[in-house]
C-alpha cells in the first residue's frame, strides 16, 4: 500500500480566524509544513506561500489567465499538495485555502480523480470562524463582494451562502473570539452532528486532525447532499428547525409566488423539490442570509421524488409557522392531482431561468 501524507483544509471568511488556526496547528505539529493560498481576483494573482517552523520555505506569485478558485486549485493548490506530500519531508500539510474557497472542491477533485494527488490523503476538514461574527456571518445578507471577499469577477454568492456550507462541510469548527447563545446554537444545528465544536484555535486536537478519523468522504457528502432522507437532528438552544418533507411535488406557479416567504429572512434553508412539470429532475434548493439559489442535481431514476426542505432560523414562533404555512400552500393538493395527476406536459412552468426548458419525462 503506498504510504501517504495526511493533509488538513483549512476554510473559512474571516482571514484573521483562519490564519489564527492555521498559526495553532502549526506549532502543535513541529513536523508539519503550512500551505497558505491568497487570491487577488482584481491583479488576476494567486500567492502562494509555503513555511514551517524553520521559517519560509518558498513564495510564489502565480499569474492566472482567470482569476476563480477553480483555476487556483487545478494549476496550483491540487498540484502543490501533491508535491509536497509526494516530497516526505514533512509529516502532515496544514493547507490555508484561500478566503471564501471551500474545501469541497478539493476533496472532490482528490476522490474523483485518485490520481490528482496520490500522495495526499485529507484528514480533516477545518472551518474557522470569527466568535463575536457568527450571528451575521451565518444567517446575515452581506455579499462576499461587499467584503471584498469575492472569488472571481462574477462572484454573487452571499457570505452566509458560502459559510453556511462551509460548517455543513467541516469536520471540526472552531471559533475565535466571544461567541453567544445564539451563534453557539447556530453552529450546533448545522454543522455535522459528530462534528468537533472547538471554542478556541488553542484547544484544536491537531493531533487527532492528522491521524485519519475524522474525515470520511462518503460521510459529508451524505451530510451535505440535498436529497435528505434520514433523521434530522433536534435544534439546538434557541434555534428551530423546520423538516418540511413530502412526497408531494411543489405547485411551479405557487411557488414561484411564495418563494421568498420560504426562502427568505435570515435563515439556512437547504434541500430539494420536485415540481410536477420536471417530474424526473432533482431540484435543489440552497439558501441562507436571505438569498436563494435553486438549480437541478441529476435526474431521480428509480428513486422515489421526494420534496424536503430543512430551515433553521432565529425568529421567533410566528416566523416560523408562517414559513411551514408558505410551503403547504405550495404543495400541491390532493384535489389537484386527482384531477391533474402528479406529472404534467407542460411547454413552460416559469422555471426556465434557473432549471432550464422543460423537458418532460417522468
Amino acid at each position: 500500500m503506498t504510504r501517504t501524507t495526511p493533509v488538513v483544509l483549512v476554510t473559512g471568511v474571516d482571514a484573521d480566524a483562519m490564519a489564527a488556526a492555521t498559526v495553532a496547528m502549526q506549532f502543535d505539529l513541529p513536523h508539519a509544513v503550512v500551505l497558505r493560498h491568497d487570491l487577488d481576483v482584481g491583479a488576476q494573482r494567486l500567492t502562494r506561500v509555503v513555511s514551517d517552523l524553520a521559517g519560509v520555505v518558498e513564495r510564489v506569485h502565480h499569474d492566472l489567465d482567470h482569476a476563480c478558485v477553480s483555476c487556483a486549485l487545478r494549476e496550483d493548490i491540487v498540484p502543490t499538495i501533491e508535491r509536497l506530500a509526494a516530497s516526505r519531508r514533512w509529516g502532515a500539510v496544514v493547507v490555508h485555502l484561500p478566503t471564501a474557497a471551500e474545501a469541497v472542491q478539493v476533496c472532490r477533485v482528490t476522490s474523483l480523480d485518485p490520481q490528482a494527488a496520490p500522495s495526499a490523503r485529507i484528514t480533516s476538514v477545518v472551518t474557522a470562524l470569527a466568535g463575536p461574527d457568527l450571528e451575521a456571518d451565518l444567517v446575515g445578507d452581506a455579499l462576499l463582494h461587499e467584503r471584498g471577499l469575492h472569488t472571481s469577477e462574477d462572484d454573487g454568492r452571499g457570505v452566509a451562502e458560502v459559510l453556511c456550507s462551509m460548517v455543513e462541510y467541516a469536520d471540526a469548527v472552531v471559533t475565535v473570539g466571544p461567541t453567544d447563545a445564539e451563534g453557539r446554537a447556530l453552529l450546533g444545528s448545522l454543522s455535522r452532528p459528530d462534528a468537533l465544536r472547538v471554542p478556541e484555535p488553542s484547544r484544536l486536537p491537531s493531533a487527532r486532525l492528522v491521524t485519519g478519523d475524522l474525515h470520511d468522504h462518503a460521510r459529508t457528502e451524505a451530510w451535505v447532499d440535498p436529497v435528505r432522507r434520514g433523521p434530522v437532528p433536534d435544534p439546538a438552544g434557541p434555534v428551530w428547525t423546520l423538516d418540511l418533507r413530502s412526497d408531494l411535488p411543489l405547485h411551479p406557479d405557487r411557488l414561484l409566488a411564495g418563494i421568498e416567504a420560504i426562502g427568505g429572512g435570515p435563515r439556512r434553508s437547504r434541500g430539494c423539490f420536485w415540481l410536477p412539470t420536471r417530474p424526473g429532475d432533482v431540484c435543489v434548493w440552497d439558501g441562507a442570509g436571505g438569498q436563494l439559489s435553486i438549480g437541478t442535481s441529476g435526474r431521480w431514476g428509480l428513486a422515489e421524488p421526494l420534496t424536503r426542505i430543512v430551515v433553521t432560523g432565529l425568529e421567533g414562533d410566528e416566523e416560523k409557522h408562517l414559513v411551514r404555512a408558505a410551503f403547504e400552500r405550495c404543495l400541491l393538493s390532493e384535489t389537484e392531482v386527482a384531477r391533474q395527476g402528479r406529472y404534467w406536459e407542460v411547454g413552460e412552468d416559469g422555471f426556465e431561468p434557473w432549471l432550464g426548458p422543460v423537458r418532460y419525462a417522468a
